[in-house]
């Protein structure tokens, strides 16, 4: 089943509405659903209750340790001196 839906809008409103749904190759009509649909995507409740923000977590967590740079991190100062030198070293030969 379909609902009609009459709305009163400004000019200026009107014509940009239009504009956008010319620039997407649609009506009007077809350009206001979709950009209901997308709203409505981009509103959706937030996670409800603890079990599910608990699942998400435990799905972020899987991503923890995915990369590994072949060497290990730190913060350290002589690592990171050794890394800075070796940038504006690299910076300078490019510049020579």
């Amino acid at each position: 089943m379909s609902q009609v839906l009459t709305l009163e809008l400004s000019d200026t409103d009107y014509a940009e509405i239009r504009q956008r749904a010319e620039l997407a190759g649609v009506t009007i009509t077809e350009w206001a659903i979709a950009s209901l649909k997308v709203h409505k995507q981009l509103n959706k409740p937030k996670l409800q209750n603890e079990a599910e923000k608990q699942a998400a977590r435990q799905r972020f967590r899987r991503h923890a340790g995915a990369i590994n740079l072949g060497y290990a991190t730190g913060a350290d100062n002589e690592s990171i001196d050794a890394d800075l030198a070796k940038a504006y070293a690299h910076e300078l030969g490019a510049i020579a």
